[in-house]
């Protein structure tokens, strides 16, 4: 299952990282409790349109861009789950990894779905 907490604290951790920011300097720009910030980047806490907008003042970044950047990687994470759904059998489906898709490229008969160590081909059936 694709959790979209998940998705937006990777965005924001990465943004900050960009920005050559820690924690400390964000939640504290952001009115934000060092712990909850580090939570929610973890995807372990749900954030608020309020907590979220806080935190994007504190990172310089529109909420657009932030929400467009998570809904880019929730397609290509529902591409990567549809494509290996199709291809492995229901029982063996729970046991699946989750991977984090950095590309995905279709051809009209497979699609390869590239991952950061590795790619994996899924050829149509």
């Amino acid at each position: 299952m694709i959790l979209l907490r998940r998705l937006l604290g990777d965005v924001l951790r990465r943004q900050r990282q960009r920005q050559g920011r820690t924690l400390r300097e964000v939640s504290s720009s952001a009115r934000v409790s060092l712990g909850y910030l580090s939570e929610v980047e973890r995807g372990q806490k749900e954030a608020s349109s309020e907590l979220l907008a806080s935190i994007c003042d504190a990172l310089d970044l529109r909420m657009s861009e932030l929400l467009r950047e998570v809904s880019d990687e929730l397609a290509l994470a529902e591409l990567a789950q549809s494509a290996a759904s199709d291809t492995v059998p229901a029982p063996m489906r729970p046991m699946l990894n989750p991977v984090r898709v950095t590309s995905v490229t279709s051809r009209p008969d497979s699609v390869t779905i590239k991952a950061p160590a590795e790619a994996v081909d899924v050829v149509a059936a």
